[in-house]
């Protein structure tokens, strides 16, 4: 609907990712870097963690668009909760090698086989394993067991590992110290810094052909990060509905305003939304595990980015008031009577209960008055909706026709 209102050859904020939208952010440059290294150095495991959303999946769309196939054959995985057998068969799958049988000796045979002839048909071969963390130990083992693999010298397949960040917990297991020495570079995808929010949106909306309409006010941009604490796909998310909502009310300049009426009509927490995103510390291994090992020396202009960052254990946060569910404010916990006895600590209880009675009654009129906007905005839409059934125009066409009126 807002593509065809604003002129755009496509959507520019769908929330399935798309290679063709990467915008490189600084810790997406960093990503590269490290997996560029990898595949430099053509052996052991490359680890890349982030957030749900933060474009991992994004950047190994890219990374498969920049790989030649005469030089390097590449397969992607996408991880389910599978063991070791299964995730033979999907290895094999992935690289479209025939085992002579569902067995786990023939499924190793067969792949063993095609990474020879890969080597010798002078191509390196390249396996990146996305949703890492759904993975079990075993799983992982036989990955390690893969990566021995090798032709004299040479080793024949090299792993990048794709995870959310409770993977780094798992990868510090004892049970994982053979792996762990197999890792040569790590990183964390951080969110985008509030500098980055404008050349992201410029940069996704250039590609489908914006000529400045819609206008964004600065304080676009402001509110964009706030609410979205710089996650991709969350700006995305609010992106996508701030131009429907543009769209709807025929506007041609959005500011912060609209992200903000966008974000309660989502019915968003802006609290729990502009909660920041710090930088990762990796959780620390267990008294019997060993810290990462180095691995190979790492390229000078990388080796700063690989220094260990320190943990900073989180204050202890209220299980009452941690995440309060949206509209509502987290309630005081009544004051104990303790030392009061008789109609004095009764007065107290009552006194307590009738606070929380107004603070619920408060809660609830704004959660009404909240489903009355709701309820208007919806009848706009569907006013918009009738009319062009009835008239048997385009968005566009009726838009043009409101502006000329």
């Amino acid at each position: 609907m807002y593509d065809s209102f604003y002129g755009f050859t496509a959507r520019p904020f769908q929330l399935t990712p798309d290679p063709r939208f990467w915008f490189e952010s600084a810790t997406h440059r960093t990503a590269m870097s490290y997996l560029g290294y990898g595949l430099a150095q053509g052996e052991g495991f490359i680890v890349i963690t982030g957030e749900v959303g933060s474009g991992k999946t994004t950047l190994v769309g890219h990374v498969m668009k920049s790989i030649d196939p005469s030089r390097l054959t590449a397969a992607r995985l996408v991880s389910t909760q599978v063991a070791d057998a299964d995730l033979l068969r999907l290895v094999c799958d992935a690289f479209g090698i025939a085992a002579a049988s569902p067995a786990k000796s023939d499924a190793l045979a067969a792949i063993e086989t095609f990474l020879h002839e890969e080597a010798r048909a002078g191509r390196r071969t390249l396996l990146i394993v996305d949703e890492a963390q759904n993975l079990d130990f075993s799983a992982l083992e036989e990955l390690r067991m893969l990566s021995n693999f090798q032709l004299g010298e040479t080793s024949l397949l090299q792993i990048f590992l794709l995870a959310q960040p409770e993977f780094r917990a798992t990868l510090a297991s004892p049970q994982l110290e053979q792996l762990r020495q197999r890792v040569i570079a790590t990183h964390h995808l951080e969110a985008m810094l509030p500098e980055e929010i404008e050349p992201y949106l410029i940069h996704r909306l250039s590609l489908v052909g914006w000529r400045e309409n819609p206008v964004f006010a600065p304080g676009v941009y402001d509110e964009l990060w706030r609410a979205s604490a710089g996650i991709p796909r969350r700006v995305n998310s609010i992106v996508n509905r701030l131009l429907l909502h543009g769209a709807v009310e025929e506007r041609h300049m959005l500011d912060g305003d609209d992200v903000r009426a966008v974000v309660d009509d989502m019915g968003l927490s802006r609290e729990e939304l502009s909660e920041p995103v710090t930088g990762f510390a990796p959780a620390p291994a267990p008294a019997s595990a060993p810290a990462f090992a180095s691995g190979p020396a790492v390229a000078p202009e990388l080796a700063p980015r690989m220094e260990p960052q320190p943990v900073v254990a989180p204050a202890p946060v209220p299980v009452s008031s941690a995440h309060p569910a949206p509209g509502f404010a987290a309630s005081s916990p009544a004051p104990s009577p303790m030392g009061v006895s008789g109609e004095e600590g009764k007065k107290q209880k009552i006194a307590a209960l009738t606070e929380q009675t107004e603070q619920l009654k408060q809660q609830i009129a704004a959660l009404e008055q909240r489903c009355d906007e709701q309820d208007a905005a919806i009848r706009r839409i569907l006013g918009l909706l009738i009319d062009w059934v009835e008239q048997g125009e385009e968005p566009s066409a009726t838009a043009a026709r409101g502006r000329a009126a």
